[in-house]
């Protein structure tokens, strides 16, 4: 059974670290589904079975990507739907980095955060607001900086691998410009002489 529907931005998901499968109760979140004719069960927490009633699959859109949710278990009974992170980063290409009040989904390859949320009731949850606007990750001003002190942080980098760090890595920089003269990268640059004669020689 085909069905074109809205997307899943107005749907809260919340990832689970301990599901292997996404799950939703809602229907209507499925962008194509049709009935699922196995005799397997969700099992939750409590030991129960729950009835699969649906197979299908839909997208989380955000302004610059989509995100593929493939193989959604459709459980009537189910009270929250659940997003199985090992699946949604294999799918994704991307991985989760959770903190005490807030976690970041972030691109496998160039570490962008893609998506974020905060958590609710105890629980992390992928919101209609963190698909829509993703907030700077690094934004507190402990951990913006001058281009002067970041240039010493990554290790004294030339100017055109400092840009390419600071826009690669999403960094919170005061002035990107390096307009300043850095006394430790020419003194890294210099060769030693080498030793002269001394005038003595071993004899065995």
């Amino acid at each position: 059974m085909q069905r074109n529907l809205s997307s899943t931005g107005s749907v809260d998901w919340f990832p689970d670290t301990g599901a292997n499968q996404h799950v939703t109760l809602d229907l209507a979140t499925l962008t194509a589904s049709e009935p699922y004719l196995g005799n397997d069960n969700l099992h939750v927490g409590d030991g129960k079975g729950l009835p699969i009633s649906h197979l299908g699959h839909t997208k989380i859109y955000t302004p610059n990507r989509s995100f593929t949710l493939s193989n959604v278990l459709h459980v009537s009974a189910i009270t929250k739907p659940l997003l199985s992170v090992q699946k949604f980063c294999l799918d994704n290409n991307v991985y989760f980095e959770f903190h005490s009040r807030v976690f970041y989904v972030k691109d496998l390859n160039t570490h962008e955060v893609l998506l974020s949320g905060q958590s609710k009731d105890g629980l992390y949850a992928l919101t209609k607001s963190s698909v829509t606007s993703v907030p700077q990750a690094y934004s507190s001003p402990c951990t913006s900086a001058s281009a002067d002190l970041w240039h010493r942080r990554l290790g004294h980098p030339t100017p055109r691998i400092f840009q390419l760090l600071i826009s690669k890595n999403k960094i919170i920089c005061n002035n990107k410009r390096l307009n300043f003269q850095c006394q430790s990268c020419p003194l890294g640059k210099l060769s030693r002489l080498s030793l002269g004669p001394t005038g003595h020689f071993c004899s065995a």
